[in-house]
Order: structure tokens, then C-alpha cells, then sequence
């Protein structure tokens, strides 16, 4: 497999979150609106519609529309059509075409948008299916724990896909000139950021701007010591001493100078830039950071070990992008039919280095292309069992208000008030808690 084109999903990730985007840009009141305009079914066309989004580079739709025509359905069962559907705007494009019963019948989009559309009654849920995959091996195939991520009261809300993740990445030659081995636990981590502020190298790496993923490391921060931000009931539970815990950490980290003072306001692409010009040498970041910086940075850039928190537990942040089905469909068997052909067919778009991310399926990740990345096998197979989703650490299910914490406005004035050292992390919490439940439905 050729490294320079593998995992690019991670551009985006850090600017305007592909999975948080239905929480900004009205997205929200789009949906609210949706129930007034229309009601699930009404007449299809006798077409499977597919929608779905860019995820990797140039090559991956046209494989993916390839993978997707070459369909052959049972006799009696809809084809399929196919339309890539653009970051841009997206929320709209799919709301609008929800309210007009013109949408898809089966589509991917932002990792919560399934959640959200469930509420308005628009989603058929995956039970059927996976009920049916029992006997292909199908359902015995995904990673431990990512179909958890899609269960709720009422049943599976959507296919797990593919993976997004916040991992420690280390420019290899930065810690060999400041004779450091990769750190293992909190401690290490500080003892390594020393040792490259020798060298006039941060190892805080991080993006906290409006276009940045400092939140997303924070949240981190705070599962990797058993901390989050909601609770078994799915409610805001921010002040706790491991996440107060967690924050000292970071704001040490800051008041040492281990953080580029400039990281408060940063994008990812400062960030990237940043990591080019051998300023950064550790940070958390996504699985497609190295092919993102390309050149031979692909080879100098390693995934450490997960760190061992404080409290003597391990944990980071994932987001299990998903495919979901819609109630509008011409034949939910058919719907059904053509996701199993899909996820038995769609091997070529890691295998092929399409750039599409992690996957979440053990046969792809145990193909001879896949493996020939050590990063993308350290991520597998050690980073993907500890990781936890928005709504740690009460559990790993999703559910339609972690739309709050995703990519919005109160979490990057979280992040940049911990940062900037303009609040306590116990204010902070405070701050974040108070904004939250004011915020949840």
C-alpha cells in the first residue's frame, strides 16, 4: 500500500468536524423544521438511492460509485443509484431533500445525523439487518464494541463505517535529537516535553482556534483518565475530579511553555505547518496526519502507545462514522439486500488506498495493503479497544445531544479558556456544564 494516500479522512478533521457539522450552520433548526414539512414514506422512485460523502481523496467516489453500480439485486429488489453528496452545505442538502421526499434511501453524513434524524422518525432502524448478518459472518466481522456505539432504547441506528480517532503522534527524529523514547503515561509525556523544549520543540502540539480540534484533544485528555462529559443518564456531568484532574495536566503542560503560546487561536492547517517546520514533535491529532503532511514526513511520523491517565486507566476519542437507512425507500429489503452487497464489496476503498480512514471491519484490517502501514496497524489494534465516544464515560452509545459538544461554539470557548489560562479547569467546567444543560433538549 502506498503510504502517501493512505487515511486522508483526517483533513478535515479539527476544522469543522465532519461528524459535528448538523450542530452549526442551522442544522439543528433544520431538522426541528422537518417534521412540519413532510412525514417518512410517500412514493420512491424503484432505485435504492446511495448518498455519500467524500471521505478520502480524489479516488475515492469514483471507486465507491463503481462498487455501487456494479450491484446485481435478487429478482423483485430495487437497483441501486448513487450520488456523492459534498462537505459543503451538506446539512442542508440532505434536510431539504428529507422535507421534499426526494432523499436517499441509504446514505452516510456527520456521525450524530442518524441520531438526529431518528428522532424525527425518519430512520429504519438496522435490527433486520444485523439479525441477517448473523448467518453470513458479517456481523461477527466489525471491531469490538463499534455496533455499541450505534444502539439505542429503540434499536441500531445506523451501520458503523468507518473510523475517526485522536491518537499521539510523534515526529520520530525530533524525539531521537532530545534523546527521549515516546512517552507511555502522563509523566513521560512531561519528561519528554522538557526534553524537546531544549530543542526549542513543543511537544503540546495543538489547534485551538474556531478551524481547530483543541477540544477534541481536551475530551481526550479527560476519557484517557476516566473522565468525560456525560453521565449513564446522557446528561451533562462535566465537574468531576477526574476531569479537573485531567485539566491540571493540561494547564502544566501550558504554564511549562510545552504548548506553542499561538495554539490557542490555531487552525489545523497552523498546526500542519507547524509539525512541517519541526516546531511540533508530539500531539494528538487524526489517524491520516502523516499522508496529510506527505513528503517525507510520512516516514519520520509514528502513533505511539496509548497513555496510561493518572488513574492508572487508558482512553481517547473516537467518532464511528456510520451509513444509515431511510423510512423513504422503495423496499426496505431492498435497502437491506444492498447494504449487505456494499459492506461484503467495499474492501477496494482501503485495499485500493482511497484515503477513506480506519476500518471497521477485521477483515479489511487484516488485508496485506492495510497492514502494510504500521501506523494505521498500531491505531487498530491498540488505539481502537480503549477508545470511548462523546458520551463517555456513562457508555459508548451515541445519542442525538452530543451534537452539543461536537464541533460547536461552547467547546472551543472551553478548550481556549483552559488554554489561555483565563479560567481554572474547574471553572471551565463549571462554565461548559452551565452551557450545556441550558442547551439540552
Amino acid at each position: 500500500m502506498e503510504e502517501k494516500t493512505r487515511m486522508t479522512n483526517g483533513l478535515l478533521s479539527g476544522t469543522v468536524s465532519r461528524r459535528g457539522l448538523l450542530a452549526g450552520t442551522g442544522g439543528l433548526a433544520v431538522l426541528a423544521a422537518l417534521a412540519a414539512c413532510s412525514s417518512p414514506g410517500g412514493t420512491a422512485s424503484q432505485t435504492v438511492k446511495f448518498w455519500n460523502m467524500p471521505w478520502g481523496g480524489t479516488a475515492f467516489s469514483p471507486l465507491d460509485k463503481k462498487i455501487t453500480l456494479a450491484y446485481q439485486p435478487a429478482s423483485g429488489l430495487p437497483a441501486a443509484g448513487y450520488q456523492a453528496v459534498q462537505w459543503s452545505n451538506f446539512t442542508t442538502t440532505f434536510a431539504s431533500a428529507i422535507a421534499s421526499n426526494t432523499g436517499p434511501a441509504v446514505s452516510s453524513g456527520s456521525g450524530t445525523q442518524a441520531f438526529q434524524f431518528a428522532e424525527k422518525n425518519y430512520i429504519a432502524y438496522a435490527d433486520a439487518l444485523f439479525d441477517s448478518w448473523k448467518s453470513n459472518g458479517l456481523l461477527d466481522d466489525f471491531l469490538p464494541g463499534v455496533l455499541d456505539t450505534m444502539k439505542t432504547s429503540k434499536g441500531y441506528v445506523a451501520v458503523p463505517y468507518n473510523l475517526d480517532m485522536r491518537v499521539l503522534w510523534y515526529r520520530k527524529s525530533l524525539l531521537e535529537k532530545a534523546g527521549v523514547e515516546p512517552p507511555t503515561d502522563w509523566q513521560s509525556y512531561l519528561d519528554v516535553c522538557a526534553a524537546l523544549k531544549k530543542i526549542g520543540v513543543f511537544g503540546f502540539g495543538i489547534a485551538s482556534g474556531a478551524q481547530g480540534n483543541g477540544f477534541q484533544v481536551l475530551t481526550g485528555l479527560l476519557i484517557n483518565n476516566g473522565g468525560g462529559l456525560f453521565n449513564a443518564d446522557q446528561k451533562p456531568d462535566c465537574v468531576t475530579p477526574a476531569n479537573i484532574e485531567a485539566l491540571e495536566f493540561v494547564v502544566e503542560m501550558v504554564r511549562k511553555g510545552y504548548m506553542d503560546p499561538g495554539s490557542v487561536s490555531y487552525s489545523t492547517t497552523n498546526a500542519q505547518t507547524q509539525w512541517k517546520a519541526g516546531t511540533f514533535g508530539l500531539g494528538f491529532e487524526s489517524p491520516g496526519l502523516a499522508q496529510v503532511l506527505g513528503g517525507p514526513l510520512v516516514q519520520d511520523m509514528a502513533v505511539t502507545d496509548p497513555l496510561t491517565g493518572a488513574r492508572g486507566g487508558k482512553g481517547a476519542l473516537s467518532f464511528p462514522n456510520n451509513i444509515m437507512m431511510y423510512k423513504h425507500t422503495p423496499s426496505q429489503k431492498g435497502s437491506e439486500a444492498f447494504l449487505t452487497y456494499y459492506y461484503k464489496n467495499m474492501a477496494p476503498l482501503w485495499t485500493e488506498n482511497t484515503g477513506i480512514g480506519l476500518p471497521v471491519l477485521k477483515s479489511i484490517a487484516a488485508t496485506k495493503e492495510f497492514r502494510s502501514d504500521p501506523n494505521a496497524v498500531a491505531m487498530i489494534e491498540k488505539w481502537q479497544p480503549i477508545c470511548k465516544t462523546w458520551a463517555a464515560p456513562g457508555g459508548d452509545a451515541l445519542f442525538a445531544d452530543v451534537t452539543l459538544v461536537d464541533s460547536t461554539p461552547a467547546m472551543t470557548t472551553w478548550a481556549q479558556s483552559v488554554l489561555s489560562l483565563k479560567a481554572t479547569p474547574k471553572e471551565s467546567l463549571q462554565t461548559l456544564q452551565k452551557t450545556l444543560t441550558s442547551q439540552q433538549k
